[in-house]
């Protein structure tokens, strides 16, 4: 069953380029509620964490030196239906492959500095919302 909650962090690119109000306009024009939010900087052994789902891949190292070279804003979203909704907002990974009018066809630099992150499960969602925010951070 599907969730009504997702998590997003707005990558190093997309906070230096300052499309930070961007972003976050097109979350909230898409009928999401942002229920937690705060910029942050991560340390190596959080992004190292964060990623290890990517470990053993040969760009793992390069991810966490991207994740760590600036700071972040980190949110839980809230829709119906949120991790599908959100993922389709954010388009494809490669910004080339995007779909026109998505984050990251708007603001994505590259594959590797595509803007956005977005959970790509419910269960992940939770993991990564957990990961970033205590239940005292949350709103509603």
């Amino acid at each position: 069953m599907a969730t009504n909650r997702t998590f997003t962090m707005i990558k190093p690119d997309g906070v230096e380029s300052k499309n930070i109000g961007n972003i976050l306009q097109m979350i909230t024009d898409a009928g999401f509620s942002i229920k937690a939010m705060k910029l942050t900087k991560l340390s190596v052994e959080q992004a190292k964490v964060f990623y290890a789902v990517h470990k053993e891949r040969p760009f793992y190292m390069e991810l966490v030196d991207y994740m760590v070279s600036g700071p972040i804003v980190a949110a839980i979203l809230e829709k119906d239906n949120a991790v599908a909704d959100f993922r389709t907002l954010i388009g494809a990974t490669d910004p080339a492959e995007a779909e026109k009018g998505t984050i990251r066809a708007k603001y994505a630099e590259s594959k590797a500095k595509n803007a956005v992150h977005g959970s790509d499960s419910d269960e992940n969602a939770m993991i990564e919302g957990e990961f970033h925010f205590s239940k005292e951070e949350l709103v509603g």
